[in-house]
């Protein structure tokens, strides 16, 4: 099993930059993709992100490429979602999620998560 905990969450103007935290317990993450994903009021859960094991590849939606920035410290059990330029449109509680690493499926699909964080609301508004 493993936990995972969102922090870092909070109202912003538009413009400015977050960054999401996402800590794991229970197993280490070396073995697992971690992804970001948001659910915006009346909306379906969507993928914004997700890096590989070792950090070195990636995949964003095309509405945060360019602003979000994914990251992770397997030494340290923790991913990040850095987030810059923020839009209202980027509102939304945004979650965590780990998959193990040997599924071969797209990143993108959100069955494939085993393990989901509770969320962070961010609020992106003048």
């Amino acid at each position: 099993q493993v936990q995972l905990v969102e922090s870092g969450g909070g109202l912003v103007q538009p413009g400015d930059s977050l960054r999401l935290s996402c800590a794991a317990s229970g197993r280490t993450i070396s073995s697992y993709v971690m992804g970001w994903f948001r659910q915006a009021p009346g909306k379906e859960r969507e993928f914004v992100g997700g890096i590989d094991r070792s950090g070195e590849s990636f995949d964003y939606i095309d509405s945060v490429k360019g602003r979000f920035i994914i990251s992770r410290d397997n030494d340290r059990n923790m991913a990040y979602l850095q987030m810059n330029s923020l839009k209202p449109e980027d509102t939304a509680v945004y979650y965590c999620a780990a998959r193990p690493a040997f599924r071969v499926s797209p990143i993108r699909r959100k069955d494939d998560y085993d393990y989901w964080g509770q969320g962070t609301q961010v609020t992106v508004s003048s």
